[in-house]
């Protein structure tokens, strides 16, 4: 891979091929639980304080959603979901070793192919085809983006998701990106409901209304 590669998933060069964390699942019926993660350059899995708060603001949307997880890495945002009843998840990354740690991580978890879903890719590519890859018959329900920042991906993710029709109608989209140097422009259909802002991250929850 040539040093200026873009990637589009939250992981970069892998540093080791063995677990060397976890990520903590905090509510719903797989409560309490760890999933083992892998030591990758620029993993960024979700801390329990922003699950809770990103979680407490998609609780009315959360149960019995189709979801996806548009950059996984550790996949903490999409068990999240499935431990609170998502009807079912598809998680797109980029690098192979993370993906089949996902893959084991599903198994953990005791989820069918029907639950969870994995497809390795660039995610820009992948959305490209997604309607086939994952034999979309509707748009998602709830869709994550948390892409590794300082890559610039969000413009180009938003355009693509808008062009598939890949956000239902009332459905709800969760973006986090860097606080600082990070600009994305949204479809005019998409109403920002939910904004947090901290020194390092902003977080926003839109709703598509049309």
């Amino acid at each position: 891979m040539k040093r200026d590669e873009k990637r589009s998933s939250k992981t970069s060069v892998i540093a080791g091929s063995k677990p060397s964390g976890v990520v903590r699942i905090i509510s719903g019926r797989f409560r309490g639980r760890k999933l083992p993660v892998l030591d990758v350059q620029c993993l960024r899995p979700t801390t329990d304080k922003n699950k809770e708060m990103v979680f407490s603001w998609l609780m009315a949307y959360t149960s019995d959603a189709r979801c996806l997880d548009a950059f996984a890495g550790s996949g903490g945002l999409g068990f999240e979901a499935l431990s609170r009843y998502a009807k079912s998840c598809t998680f797109i990354e980029l690098d192979k070793s993370v993906a089949k740690n996902l893959a084991a991580n599903i198994q953990l978890l005791g989820l069918s192919s029907q639950q969870a879903k994995i497809i390795q890719g660039n995610t820009i590519d992948v959305l490209e085809t997604l309607n086939t890859l994952d034999n979309v018959e509707q748009p998602y329900e709830l869709i994550f983006l948390d892409p590794p920042f300082h890559q610039n991906l969000l413009p180009q993710t938003i355009k693509r998701l808008v062009e598939k029709n890949l956000l239902a109608i009332d459905g709800i989209i969760y973006i986090e990106c860097e606080a600082q140097g990070m600009t994305y422009s949204v479809s005019e259909n998409w109403q920002m409901i939910k904004e947090k802002r901290s020194a390092q991250i902003l977080a926003r929850v839109y709703q598509r209304i049309n």
